[in-house]
C-alpha cells in the first residue's frame, strides 16, 4: 500500500474558497447580463437546464453504460474492454460524447422552449446558463470531490480509490496517484489557475451558444450546428489524449490550448455573427 502525504489546514481552506468562487463568480456574471441587457433569466436556467439533461443524464449515463459500465453496477462488456484497451479510441470517444450530447442540447433547446425567443442576446444568455453551470460543476464538484479525496489520504482509505481505476482505467492510474500528491501541497494560486482556464471554456460554451442559435434560427446557417460539435469534439479528445498519455503536454501547453479553442470560437462567432447580427438590424 502507498503512503501519501498528510493534506493540511491550508489546503483544506484553498479547496474550500475554490468551491465558493466556482458558485459566486458564475452567477454574477449571470445576474449583471440580465440586467445590462434586460434579457430574461429563465433563457439563463434553460442553458443550465439543458446542461443537466444533455451532459450530465443524457451523455453521462450512455458514456458509462458504454465506456465504464461497473461504475454503474452493471457487469464489463466486450465495447467497453475493447475501448478501454484502446487510449486513443477512448480519448476520441470521451470527446465525442460532450460534442454531440451538449451541441445536440443546445439545437433542442433553441428549436423547443426557445424558440420565440430569436432576439441575438438570446444565445449569449443560454451560453452564460451552460456555461456558467459547467463551471460550478467542473470546478465546484471537483473541488468537493477533492476535499473527499483529501480526507481519505488522510485517513489511510485512499488506496481503494486507485484500485477501483486501475481496475477501471489502468492507463489513468498514474493520473490518480499524481492527484493525491497534488492535493498535498494545493494552493491559492492552483485556483487562480484554474480559474484562468475555465474562463476560455465559459467562452467557448458562449461562442458555441452562438453558433447553435443561428444554426437553429436560419437553415441556411445550419451547418454551424456539425461545426460546433467538430469543435466541442477536438478541444475534448485532445484533453482525453493527454489524459491517456498519448500525447504528453505540459500544463502550460493545455492551458495554451483551452485559451486557443475559447477565444477563437467565442471570437469568430461573436464577430461574424452576433455583431453583423447588429449591423444588419440597425441598417
Amino acid at each position: 500500500m502507498t503512503e501519501f502525504a498528510t493534506v493540511g489546514r491550508e489546503q483544506f481552506i484553498a479547496l474550500g474558497l475554490g468551491v465558493l468562487l466556482a458558485v459566486i463568480i458564475p452567477i454574477a456574471i449571470a445576474l449583471i447580463w440580465k440586467f445590462w441587457k434586460h434579457e430574461k433569466f429563465t433563457t439563463i436556467l434553460v442553458g443550465a437546464a439543458t446542461f443537466v439533461l444533455f451532459a450530465l443524464i443524457l451523455e453521462k449515463t450512455i458514456q458509462n453504460a458504454l465506456v465504464f459500465p461497473t461504475t454503474m453496477g452493471l457487469p464489463d462488456h466486450a465495447a467497453s474492454q475493447f475501448i478501454n484497451a484502446r487510449p486513443i479510441l477512448w480519448a476520441l470517444v470521451l470527446g465525442l460524447f460532450p460534442g454531440v450530447f451538449e451541441e445536440t442540447g443546445r439545437l433542442v433547446a433553441f428549436k423547443t422552449i426557445l424558440r420565440n425567443r430569436r432576439n441575438r442576446e438570446t444565445s449569449i444568455s443560454y451560453g452564460i446558463g451552460h456555461g456558467g453551470f459547467e463551471v460550478i460543476l467542473v470546478l465546484g464538484i471537483n473541488y468537493i470531490v477533492y476535499i473527499v479525496y483529501a480526507v481519505m489520504i488522510n485517513t489511510g482509505t485512499f488506496q481503494g480509490i486507485i484500485d477501483q481505476v486501475a481496475e477501471q482505467a489502468p492507463f489513468q492510474e498514474e493520473a490518480i496517484r499524481a492527484l493525491a500528491d497534488q492535493l498535498a501541497v494545493f494552493s491559492f494560486a492552483d485556483i487562480g489557475t484554474s480559474m484562468f482556464e475555465r474562463v476560455f471554456a465559459f467562452l467557448f460554451h458562449v461562442g458555441a451558444s452562438i453558433l447553435v442559435f443561428y444554426a437553429a434560427r436560419d437553415k441556411g446557417r445550419f451547418w454551424l450546428y456539425p461545426l460546433a460539435i467538430l469543435l466541442h469534439t477536438a478541444l475534448d479528445s485532445l484533453a482525453g489524449l493527454n489524459m491517456a498519455k498519448v500525447v504528453q503536454l505540459s500544463a502550460p501547453a493545455l492551458e495554451a490550448m483551452v485559451v486557443a479553442f475559447g477565444l477563437l470560437t467565442f471570437l469568430g462567432a461573436y464577430f461574424l455573427l452576433y455583431k453583423k447580427d447588429k449591423i444588419a438590424a440597425d441598417n
